[in-house]
């Protein structure tokens, strides 16, 4: 039996989304300023959050 298409984007479609976001951000730093500065920011800005949420996600007690 065949996998079903729709696991292929529940795995990897967050960190797809957060990939193509922070090379976005990458890529605007490179235009130029005013408001490629404001893209950049946000582009490597949410990934940061994202990714600190994860490390400071408090775990239920047991």
């Amino acid at each position: 039996m065949r996998p079903r298409q729709a696991n292929f984007w529940k795995v990897f479609g967050a960190p797809l989304f957060i990939a193509v976001l922070s090379a976005a951000g990458l890529f605007s730093a490179l235009l130029g300023d005013s408001i490629w500065d404001a893209l950049s920011w946000l582009g490597l800005g949410v990934p940061a959050a994202l990714a600190l949420r994860g490390l400071f996600r408090r775990q239920p007690a047991a």
